[in-house]
């Protein structure tokens, strides 16, 4: 979702599409992709503050009151710490409906690309524009899953080529 600032992006559609996946407890509207099973997944953004500043308290609560954020407190069973920055997650195990359970990694781009490699993934939410080679390198870890990609940013570098890959033909349309 390429939107402005301050419209919903982060909670509304990014953060909220992930809980559905990672929880199997989708409502009864949904017409989207279901998982009927547990997923792996990553939610990443710029740096490692703001993920926990933005994407940790927007999915768990706040820290010390984690289950209250989108994630429902009975569907979180363990979270782990990242080291070197103060009440930061890295590692968040989720109840699925189905009774096993669903992984979320937390990263960020300053990690740099070579941190994203190696693994496969169902579910990678994005917020904020990604530098191209984490996109790139995230849309591979999706691959042999048939995973899926959300994105959710406001294009603050302009027709950066991020955002012209979602351009039909990698151009403004005429």
């Amino acid at each position: 979702m390429l939107a402005a600032n301050r419209v919903g992006k982060t909670e509304g559609v990014g953060g909220y599409e992930l809980t559905l996946h990672l929880t199997g407890l989708y409502p009864e509207w949904w017409d989207g992709y279901r998982f009927d099973r547990p997923i792996r997944a990553w939610a990443a953004g710029d740096t490692s503050q703001t993920v926990r500043d933005i994407i940790q308290r927007k999915l768990l609560g706040a820290p010390g009151q984690y289950g209250t954020g989108l994630i429902p407190g009975d569907n979180l069973y363990k979270a782990t710490s990242r080291a070197g920055l103060s009440d930061a997650v890295q590692d968040v195990y989720i109840h699925h409906k189905n009774g096993d359970l669903s992984y979320l990694t937390l990263k960020s781009y300053d990690q740099r690309r070579e941190s994203f490699q190696g693994t496969e993934q169902d579910v990678i939410w994005l917020d904020e524009e990604p530098p191209l080679d984490v996109y790139t390198e995230c849309l591979m870890r999706t691959m042999t899953t048939g995973g899926l990609m959300i994105n959710t940013f406001t294009p603050l570098s302009g027709l950066s080529d991020v955002v012209l890959s979602y351009l039909p033909g990698g151009k403004l349309p005429e």
